[in-house]
């Protein structure tokens, strides 16, 4: 018997046809599952498919049962499911798993869900309901978690037995649930890591499972508070905490977390990563920057990542004092300070504030003042300590909102933000037909990446936007912070100049209208660059121009001299005009002063266009305007025209940004009029800029492959 059992059991349920009742199956027994929060049992997805149809419809048609009685639930979340409750699906994928309301089970026992994701090699063991014997009975192993691969927890002399699928898998080392037995193989057995239930949270309706989690810590912070209620996981992480244990306690961690349960919950990863790379930042050092994404849902998710923190040089120095506990008790100060500033002030932060001050007297004193500037908003801010013990001085906080680096410019996102999210997309040589390799990253502080996902084998270029679309879906998740929006943007080659990335829309197309179905380009920057330039180290021209356009005045220039001449005489072809030649246009835009934009009223990725495209780069210019479309225009005077105005009116490179998000809504929403009447926003129709500052990261800057989101150690 585990030394976990006996907390196991109580919340482990059995998974069956309703009551015991006709089964289409044959067999009334399906499999196993167990209560995170009172009245919300966690189990897989391909445990529940057997109850057929009725399930996906929501009716209440799985049966429960449990220590504590039977009763019925309903599946409310669940990934994967079928398109339709008719549809039965051939295999499961990961992350398999299925969340089930059970009514008239609010006494239930819970399991302690793990805040971090799994480390291996750890000892564990597995539990769960098996007919193994002849009889449906309650059955455990031991064993061990052995790494990853896939979206898979590998097991190893821990076989998960038939109908333990949707029982817990136990970390004994820690005390928490870590996973959900999924399967067995020929020699070892596989686990959901419990890290991929945030995929729940991106199904629809999947914002149940903040209440979910929410009830889960108030659960045990109840159990640990009660004098009755037996010996409960709290005191089983307690004993296996080292006397001389540095960190974050578990009873600290249970009372930390329950007063985070009456919090509102952050709105994506970013705004838990951005929280968790300032402490970082400030406890480690000033240059930190993380390297490996989690995809963080919660704000015990960022404990997770802080909690065991350490720094071997600095933990026996004279007057150490503990990092894991600074940097736990330093990022609840700043979720209670992020949050009354975005909601104002309110009992749940009153509570937390309280706990902190409480707790905080064994901090460093750098610590110690900071949480109580953070605390008391009238109070000014900390004084910064460079003593190397809490880690930085106030240069930790220069990376808090993105830095700029030389010839680097600023990044692109709003303030607040966490980071823009850059995506590479490059030509892979000899493919025929042609394919494009692409690469989905971060982008901090205009110089530091962390490469998130990519496919360098590549895909046609008709398939570009349906590939991104969930790479960048993720992406601006962890670069998003709240209600401050990552940018994004997008590293071409110059055939691929007049993609319409700015029209691109992430959600399902059957999604109702909102936020997330606006185009990209109208509710966040989206920006070009040139793959081709940024193989190479910057030229002087390049540095020279791209200063020049960052601090401004701009001024518009025409990319192709004749285009705005044959306007200017009323007629877009003007045959009658000598077109200007690359060599030409290369001369005459290499003369035009700092701040000058090349601006143009037709494509630039073919003919023409791309000719003097070329010839504009060759010339160092970092900014650019054009129209992506390839149908004749008639109003080029009037582009050029409005361009200057837009251009003059920006002041600077950083100034283009909003008023290009505002056309484009303005012209989206001039559309929905009588399409007879022409919109005063008409020339601005298919806007594509150039924004490509120069060493934005440095070109030689190395690239590691993509870690998978939620398995990365802290």
């Amino acid at each position: 018997m585990s030394a976990f059992d006996a907390l196991v059991r109580p919340a482990l349920v059995r998974i069956a046809a309703p009551g015991g009742g006709y089964d289409p199956h044959g067999d009334p027994f399906w499999g196993t599952g167990f209560f995170i929060a009172p009245g919300w049992v966690l189990t897989c997805a391909h445990v529940v498919a057997k109850g057929g149809s009725a399930v996906w419809r929501k009716e209440p048609a799985v049966g429960i049962t449990w220590e504590g009685g039977e009763t019925t639930g309903r599946v409310v979340l669940a990934k994967p499911r079928p398109a339709t409750p008719e549809e039965t699906l051939p295999f499961w994928d990961f992350p398999d798993l299925a969340l089930v309301r059970v009514e008239g089970a609010r006494g239930a026992a819970c399991v302690r869900l793990s805040e971090r994701p799994p480390t291996t090699p750890a000892r564990i063991s597995l539990h769960g309901w098996s007919r193994q014997t002849g009889e449906v009975a309650v059955r455990d192993v031991e064993g061990q978690a052995n790494g990853f691969s896939g979206g898979a927890l590998l097991l190893q002399w821990a076989v998960p037995i038939e109908g333990c699928s949707g029982g817990p898998v136990v970390d004994l080392g820690r005390g928490a649930v870590i996973g959900v037995n999924k399967g067995r193989g020929q020699n070892e057995g596989a686990a959901v890591p419990l890290t991929s239930l945030r995929e729940l949270h991106d199904v629809p309706g999947g914002e149940v499972l903040h209440e979910v989690l929410r009830a889960h810590d108030r659960h045990h912070l109840a159990r640990h508070r009660s004098f009755g209620s037996g010996r409960t996981w709290t005191d089983a992480q307690t004993e296996l905490w080292p006397a001389t244990a540095r960190g974050v306690s578990p009873v600290r961690r249970v009372q930390l977390y329950g007063r985070f349960a009456e919090l509102p919950p952050p709105s994506g990863p970013g705004e838990v990563m951005a929280l968790v790379d300032a402490v970082k930042r400030r406890v480690l050092h000033p240059e930190y920057q993380a390297v490996l994404e989690t995809d963080a849902r919660t704000w015990r998710d960022g404990v997770g990542l802080l909690h065991e923190l350490h720094a071997p040089r600095r933990e026996h120095a004279p007057g150490a004092t503990d990092l894991g506990l600074d940097a736990v008790l330093l990022y609840a100060a700043k979720v209670a300070r992020h949050l009354t500033e975005r909601y104002g002030p309110g009992p749940g932060v009153d509570a937390l504030a309280d706990w902190i001050a409480d707790e905080s007297g064994g901090a460093h004193v750098a610590v110690r003042e900071e949480i109580a500037a953070l605390l008391d908003p009238e109070a000014p801010p900390a004084p910064a300590h460079g003593d190397g013990e809490a880690g930085a001085d106030a240069g930790g906080w220069a990376g808090a909102d993105g830095r700029a680096g030389a010839d680097g410019g600023l990044p692109n996102r709003e303030q607040g933000a966490r980071a823009d999210v850059r995506v590479e997309i490059d030509a892979v040589p000899y493919s025929s037909p042609s394919r494009y390799a692409w690469r989905v990253m971060l982008l901090f502080d205009g110089r530091t990446v962390s490469p998130l996902r990519g496919d360098d084998g590549g895909v046609a270029r008709d398939r570009l936007r349906e590939t991104l679309r969930g790479p960048l879906v993720d992406a601006l998740r962890l670069g998003d912070s709240g209600d401050h929006l990552a940018a994004v943007e997008v590293v071409l080659p110059r055939e691929l100049f007049d993609e319409p990335l700015d029209t691109w829309r992430l959600s399902p197309d059957d999604e109702p209208f909102g936020e997330r179905s606006l185009p990209l380009g109208q509710r966040r920057t989206v920006v070009i660059r040139d793959r081709h330039r940024s193989h190479h180290p910057p030229s002087p021209e390049w540095r020279k121009r791209w200063r020049g356009s960052e601090s401004g005045p701009l001024r518009a220039v025409p990319l192709r001299a004749e285009v705005l001449a044959a306007s200017a005489e009323g007629d877009a072809h003007a045959p009658h005009l000598r077109k200007e030649g690359r060599m030409s246009a290369y001369e005459r835009l290499d003369a035009v002063g700092d701040g000058s934009v090349p601006v143009y009223c037709g494509p630039v990725a073919g003919g023409d266009g791309q000719r003097a495209m070329e010839a504009a780069l060759a010339a160092g210019h970092p900014i650019a305007l054009w129209r992506r479309s390839a149908r004749d225009h008639g109003d080029c005077a009037e582009f050029h025209e409005r361009a200057g105005e837009l251009l003059a009116a920006a002041a600077g490179a950083e100034g283009l940004h909003r008023p290009v998000r505002t056309l484009r809504r303005m012209g989206a929403a001039d559309s929905d009029g009588d399409p007879r009447e022409r919109s005063d926003h008409a020339w601005a129709e298919d806007l594509a800029v150039l924004y490509d500052p120069p060493d934005r990261p440095p070109y030689e800057a190395p690239l590691q492959g993509p870690p998978l989101l939620g398995e990365a150690d802290a």
